[in-house]
């Protein structure tokens, strides 16, 4: 039985009457809008927000000082491994590890140098620098110069002169690396005579012949006489990088450039006489006069100086210098030219020459001046032209 509810009905709302209308924007719902825009942007904000945070999950970490080194270690490897020549399939795969290799050598470089404005960090420099030298990347890295390009050669180059100067618990161990690996210094030299990689291999010797012991042993290798021959190779740049190499060998560790010219005074001043100071070339003789000049008026030199300006034959090369038409070479040679003239103990036959050319040394001197004015040079000059005088 159907039971009719005695309770009065709750309020009609005319819901029936009211059509659906589109809402318009008025001044009662704005702040609905409004509220609805907001919810929105902040959607959109947190989604961008959320898109990167992802980004960042994926972005690789930056590779330590050590990953860095043994992932170049390891790209050195295959590329001493492949050969040049490789089927089109191989090459791809090639080009794809030179390029990778090239960005681990710049990221290297960035770790030593430091990159763009900030400064390189010690600890850093010194975890490169450990594993560097714990294996033998660096052996790999010069051994792989010529199958570098351009831009990574020069970043090795780079590289390599950094590591030489790298202190670990106040040790070089760059040198204490090459002392028991002198042989790199065979492959560096070797580089002179091949003109793709004789700029790079040049840097290179000079920076490791830093260490005292490593330029010992270039200066006693056979080496040494090939730079009578590099200094006058027909490429300038390549002759001028071998002279400057030459010139830091027989300059900078004064004891060992002494003890290496008393033992070998004759065949390298026989050397030097001939090829370098008697070359048909202008830019030899010049280099070579003024490198006589350091080498003999350095006081470490005292005796092989005192040899060298008792020789009849060596004051015959310097009176030809004197009557250079260049201004630079006269100047260079009088400067040596004066040590023979100053030696209170002159053989007879060195009084001899001077005596018989007096006329023509004193004519010479007379017109000898400098375009700046110079005291020290005029003093020395007077002193020279009085001796002569004498004799």
């Amino acid at each position: 039985m159907l039971k009719i509810s005695a309770s009065p009905l709750p309020p009609h709302r005319h819901h029936h009457h009211q059509s659906a209308r589109p809402k318009f924007s008025s001044d009662r719902n704005r702040p609905a809008a409004e509220t609805l825009g907001l919810g929105l942007l902040r959607d959109l904000v947190k989604r961008i927000k959320g898109e990167k945070k992802m980004k960042g999950l994926f972005k690789p970490k930056p590779r330590t000082p050590v990953e860095l080194v043994r992932q170049t270690r390891e790209l050195l490897i295959y590329l001493d491994r492949s050969p040049a020549a490789a089927s089109s399939s191989k090459e791809s795969k090639r080009e794809e590890k030179m390029a990778e290799l090239s960005k681990l050598i710049r990221e290297m470089k960035d770790v030593l140098y430091g990159k763009g404005e900030s400064e390189p960090v010690p600890e850093a420099c010194a975890q490169l620098t450990q594993e560097f030298f714990r294996e033998n990347t660096f052996r790999l890295l010069i051994i792989c110069i010529p199958k570098l390009n351009l831009e990574a050669c020069k970043d090795a180059t780079q590289i390599v002169a950094n590591l030489q100067r790298q202190q670990v618990h106040f040790r070089l161990i760059a040198s204490d690396y090459l002392e028991k690996n002198k042989d790199l210094m065979d492959i560096l030299l070797s580089g002179y005579e091949d003109m793709d990689v004789a700029l790079h291999y040049g840097f290179m010797l000079r920076e490791c012949i830093r260490h005292q012991s490593i330029a010992k042993y270039v200066l006693e290798s056979e080496h040494m006489k090939k730079f009578f021959d590099y200094i006058q190779i027909p490429n300038f740049d390549i002759a001028s990088d071998a002279s400057s190499t030459f010139k830091e060998l027989l300059t900078r560790h004064k004891s060992t450039v002494a003890e290496f010219l008393s033992r070998n005074y004759d065949w390298f001043f026989e050397e030097f006489n001939s090829k370098l100071l008697s070359s048909p070339n202008y830019i030899t003789r010049r280099q070579a006069i003024k490198l006589l000049g350091d080498i003999l008026l350095d006081r470490s030199n005292a005796a092989v100086m005192m040899r060298y300006v008792s020789s009849k034959d060596n004051l015959m090369i310097l009176m030809n210098l004197l009557r250079e038409s260049s201004k630079n070479i006269q100047i260079e040679a009088f400067h040596v030219f004066k040590l023979f003239v100053a030696n209170q103990n002159k053989p007879p036959e060195i009084i001899t020459i001077l005596v018989a050319n007096k006329n023509k040394l004193l004519r010479l001197f007379n017109d000898f001046k400098l375009e700046k004015e110079d005291e020290q040079f005029e003093a020395d000059k007077a002193q020279v032209v009085n001796e002569i005088a004498t004799l």
